[in-house]
């Protein structure tokens, strides 16, 4: 009998879509292309200069060439213990926090230590592309539990009920989102968590974009929310997105001491310890003042009205605002099934794949986020780029029969 040469696990997952989209379209620039990419999610910021110096000296210091605690530098960990309270409220002690390679790390060892063969996890859909395949490596099951911009992409405690099954272990809960900028209320937090509390059932929180919010929106923590969840609450963070530390690949998990040393084990045996020289870095990233990520708020907010009013402009295009997080997620419905340029796109894979032929605009479809006729546009990146990008793409679209 002929063996399968890559195991079904690892076989049946998917690429990321945002990676692959940003991949491309940095080949295409690196060829010479003017491509304009709205695909990956990261600041276009640089990293704040003292968090640079931490790290340049870091370099130089032997105690940084060296194996260290798998489960993070002690400086570290109580760091982000003293950081997380003061951002969000949450009391916690150092040996609640795991130090991992980036939130993805946190998310994949949060899954791996929770759930065991057949489990199901609620997954709000639109969800970030990597949310389920985590799950699926971890042998458990994503529900989807599906919203609409008419519900400003925010899922109700009804429609929680109503997925919820024997075999549901927990529930996937982000607010700012990714893919959708939807940012739950603080009533819709507290109900949602006092939800999971009487369902008995976990909740992993992503707080990656906490500070990316605008306007009267309010990010709240849910176990601050809700106390009596925190015994069953895996929170995760990072420094990627508020630091503009996307290529540092430093994260955390925050929980019960029992999972974060479980998990500390896993990541023992998986990866050791992050790289000591970026944990140095992060120290003094969520030591220090947060004006730099004032002013990048500042930014993206300028950023996202002038691309969700341009969006809005377009024919067959229609886009909510976003009030966190720094993606617009518009529907595109009203253009898929018409004639461009001689191509009829049905789906909005294929209206992106001629977007980023025609008029050489990266856009990620919504298929990647579980939704469908939706495009996800990050609006990290320069002004003129941006007005730029959009542009090309009316242009385009109104070419449509």
């Amino acid at each position: 009998m002929t063996q399968a040469r890559i195991s079904h696990r690892v076989g049946s997952i998917t690429e990321s879509a945002t990676l692959a989209v940003d991949a491309k379209a940095k080949a295409l620039k690196a060829a010479g292309r003017s491509v304009i990419g709205f695909g990956a999610g990261e600041p276009d910021f640089p990293t704040p200069e003292h968090i640079v110096e931490a790290a340049s000296l870091a370099c130089r210091d032997p105690r940084w060439h060296r194996y260290s605690p798998a489960a993070g530098l002690p400086a570290l960990r109580e760091a982000i213990a003293t950081k997380t309270a003061r951002d969000s409220g949450l009391l916690i002690e150092p040996d609640q926090v795991l130090v991992t390679n980036g939130g993805k790390h946190a998310i994949y060892n949060a899954f791996a230590t929770l759930l065991d063969p057949g489990d199901e996890v609620l997954l709000p859909s639109p969800y970030w592309t990597t949310y389920p395949e985590a799950i699926r490596l971890a042998g458990g099951v994503p529900v989807p539990v599906e919203s609409d911009a008419v519900g400003g992409y925010r899922v109700s405690v009804e429609q929680l009920d109503r997925a919820l099954t024997p075999r549901t272990k927990a529930l996937v809960f982000v607010s700012p989102s990714n893919p959708t900028g939807a940012v739950y209320s603080p009533d819709a937090v507290a109900a949602i968590g006092n939800w999971a509390v009487e369902r008995g059932i976990w909740v992993l929180t992503d707080e990656i974009y906490e500070h990316l919010v605008y306007g009267d929106a309010e990010a709240r923590s849910m176990p601050v929310m809700v106390p009596e969840l925190a015994d069953r609450c895996i929170v995760v963070n990072g420094v990627a997105k508020t630091y503009a530390m996307t290529g540092w690949r430093v994260g955390w998990m925050i929980g019960p001491r029992d999972v974060v040393r479980a998990a500390t084990n896993l990541q023992s045996h998986c990866t050791s310890n992050v790289a000591n020289v970026p944990q140095v870095a992060a120290v003094a990233a969520v030591s220090g003042s947060l004006e730099p990520v004032f002013r990048m708020r500042e930014a993206f907010d300028r950023r996202r009205q002038t691309m969700v009013s341009m969006l809005n402009a377009i024919s067959g295009i229609s886009c909510p605002m976003p009030e966190g997080a720094f993606y617009a997620f518009p529907s595109v419905g009203g253009v898929l099934g018409r004639s461009i340029r001689g191509r009829t796109p049905a789906t909005s894979t294929e209206l992106a794949e001629l977007i980023l032929d025609e008029v050489e605009v990266a856009v990620v479809p919504g298929e990647a986020f579980g939704a469908q006729a939706s495009l996800r546009l990050s609006y990290a990146l320069a002004d003129d780029d941006l007005v730029d990008g959009v542009s090309r793409m009316a242009e385009l679209i109104a070419e449509a029969k």
